[in-house]
């Protein structure tokens, strides 16, 4: 059986890609070990690993989660990682959606334009 850090590592590779892992891994310092630890294990080893939902639909509501409190600068992370989670452009798009009806247009606007922003890059890059 592996640990919460364990199995936060190998559903965070799933989802974000090894090249994105190895990339924030090799930036790691002892100031923020604890927090990339408090992340991998809470974030990726419970919320994400869990099996009750899909990861397409984890993909969904996390990018409403960050639309809808603005953390936009983890949008265009998430976008990437759907080409893992299977959540198509449709599914990011009735996500923004739901974040322009339930916390307001401007903060779906801007995440729809980092979402297309986003796959424009992916495309390029394919």
């Amino acid at each position: 059986m592996t640990t919460r850090y364990e199995q936060g590592m190998q559903t965070r590779r799933k989802v974000l890609g090894d090249a994105h892992v190895d990339r924030a891994e090799a930036g790691k310092t002892d100031l923020d070990l604890p927090f990339q630890e408090l992340i991998t294990e809470s974030a990726w080893g419970t919320v994400w690993s869990s099996d009750r939902i899909s990861l397409r639909e984890r993909s969904m509501l996390t990018l409403a989660l960050l639309a809808a409190t603005g953390n936009f600068e983890e949008i265009p992370m998430h976008i990437r990682a759907t080409a893992n989670t299977g959540a198509s452009k449709e599914d990011v798009m009735e996500a923004f959606q739901h974040v322009a009806i339930y916390a307001g247009v401007p903060r779906a606007n801007h995440a729809l334009k980092l979402a297309k922003q986003t796959y424009e890059e992916m495309e390029r890059a394919s």
